[in-house]
């Protein structure tokens, strides 16, 4: 299994790469604000509602829409994002049945009421691509570098579809499909190998993109060729926290993953 100790410099220049996969959220498009934004009105109405006998009152502060988003709940299944942001506050809940109507009493009550927040936030606010992405994907095409999106998320493709760019993949998985073939989320690699695997290139020929310390870690983990994380922001923190997880570069944009990964960019 490949480390961040001894995988070699992350200033190389990968020269073999077939296959690029991305993650949606904070790399293809603006869509991660929102996301965080209905976890935390989900999660933080929860814990108002829970009595103070159920934790320490130190394990009360709200969701943080940067390092609780990022860290806890990126990358991962609704049920497991919430249990992680559970166990995050000294809490455990009964875990309920799939079609538990959203509330505070269980696990998927929880995870129904983050759901139900993002598409109403989704229908408030469409979500729209980075304008790097469609040059790049662009390029990447002319080059004959396939290309695939993935997500944990349920709904990752409409917000493809909404943002116009979901037919310049090569394929899509997103967390129904997820769900269908029992992936589980970063930091398991199964969503990244399955993208691979459609685009029938070898992980070892493959980049994986990703703006989460979980997805850098899942990259990582399966030996992918080129692991590179996101950071639009230009957060100092956020990148350290990238290559602490393995990432093996931390670009800005994606013009920055093809000058890295493949040592080039023809842009227009």
């Amino acid at each position: 299994m490949a480390t961040a100790a001894n995988r070699s410099d992350p200033a190389r220049s990968v020269t073999g790469l077939r296959g690029v996969v991305f993650d949606v959220d904070g790399v293809l498009t603006d869509s991660a604000g929102i996301r965080a934004a209905a976890w935390k009105a989900a999660v933080d109405r929860c814990l108002e509602a829970l009595p103070e006998s159920r934790f320490a009152a130190w394990q009360r502060h709200p969701f943080d829409e940067v390092k609780d988003y990022l860290g806890l709940v990126c990358g991962k299944s609704r049920f497991d994002g919430v249990l992680a942001f559970l166990a995050s506050r000294g809490l455990r809940l009964p875990e309920g049945e799939p079609g538990d109507e959203p509330g505070c009493g269980t696990v998927r009550a929880i995870a129904a009421a983050e759901e139900r927040t993002l598409f109403d936030l989704l229908d408030e606010h469409p979500v729209n691509a980075f304008a790097d992405v469609e040059p790049v994907l662009g390029a990447l095409r002319a080059w004959g570098v396939k290309s695939a999106a993935v997500s944990a998320s349920s709904r990752a493709n409409d917000v493809l579809i909404t943002a116009g760019i979901q037919g310049l993949f090569d394929t899509v998985v997103d967390g129904s499909e997820a769900v269908r073939l029992h992936l589980a989320g970063t930091p398991d690699p199964a969503l990244f190998l399955e993208g691979a695997k459609r685009l029938h290139v070898p992980p070892a020929q493959t980049a994986v993109a990703d703006a989460a310390p979980t997805g850098v870690e899942g990259g990582m983990r399966a030996g992918f060729g080129l692991v590179a994380g996101i950071n639009r922001e230009t957060s100092h923190e956020r990148a350290a926290r990238l290559y602490t997880h393995g990432a093996d570069v931390v670009v800005h944009d994606l013009v920055g993953l093809l000058r890295a990964g493949l040592g080039r960019w023809e842009g227009p």
